[in-house]
C-alpha cells in the first residue's frame, strides 16, 4: 500500500498527517519516528485530498469551530487495537472516559492495561481522541503527545464559559 504525508503547524506543535488511498492512517507528533511507530510516512504530497481535508478539519477543531471529524479512517493494527480505537471515536467532544470505562465498553472489563497499551499506540491522534482517556482517579495520565499537549487539547474542548455579561 502506498502512503502520502504532509506536515502542518498546530497549537500542539508540528503534526505529520499520513494517508493511504483508503483514508487517513496517521496523525503523528513531530517527535514520532517512523521506525518506532511502524508507520511509513511515504511520499510527501501537500495536495493529497485526504491530507488537505484532514488539515482543514484539524484547523477548524483548533479554532473551536469543529467538534466532530468527518474523515474516512484507515486504521492499521490488531483487531483488539482497532476495537479500542473505534471506542475512542465514541467518546463525545468535551467528555472524558477512564481506561476501565473503555475496557467495559469494548466488552473486555479486565483488559484495562491492554486498553492503555492500545490507546498509547493510537496512530490517529486527536481525531481518535485518546487525549480524552484519563486515569481512574480522574487525573491526566499517559499521552503519546505529552501531557502539556493533552492539557491543551482538553482545554480546546472545555465548554465555553461566559465571564461577564458583556462577553
Amino acid at each position: 500500500m502506498e502512503y502520502f504525508f504532509k506536515t502542518m503547524e498546530s497549537p500542539v506543535g508540528k503534526l505529520i498527517l499520513v494517508a493511504s488511498e483508503q483514508g487517513l492512517s496517521s496523525v503523528l507528533w513531530e517527535k514520532d519516528d517512523p521506525d518506532s511507530t511502524g508507520i511509513s510516512f511515504g511520499i510527501k504530497d501537500g495536495s493529497h485530498p485526504v491530507l488537505l481535508e484532514t488539515e482543514k478539519q484539524l484547523n477548524e477543531y483548533f479554532a473551536k469551530k469543529r467538534k466532530d471529524f468527518s474523515l474516512k479512517l484507515d486504521f492499521q493494527g490488531t483487531e483488539f487495537q482497532k476495537k479500542v480505537w473505534e471506542a475512542l471515536l465514541a467518546i463525545p467532544f468535551g467528555e472524558t472516559r477512564t481506561y476501565g470505562q473503555v475496557a467495559k465498553q469494548i466488552g473486555s472489563p479486565q483488559a484495562v492495561r491492554a486498553v492503555g497499551g492500545a490507546a498509547n499506540k493510537n496512530p490517529i491522534a486527536i481525531i481518535a481522541p485518546c487525549h480524552r482517556v484519563i486515569g481512574s482517579t480522574g487525573k491526566l495520565v499517559g499521552f503519546g503527545g505529552g501531557m502539556a499537549n493533552k492539557t491543551i487539547l482538553l482545554d480546546i474542548e472545555r465548554p465555553f464559559k461566559q465571564t461577564s455579561l458583556w462577553d
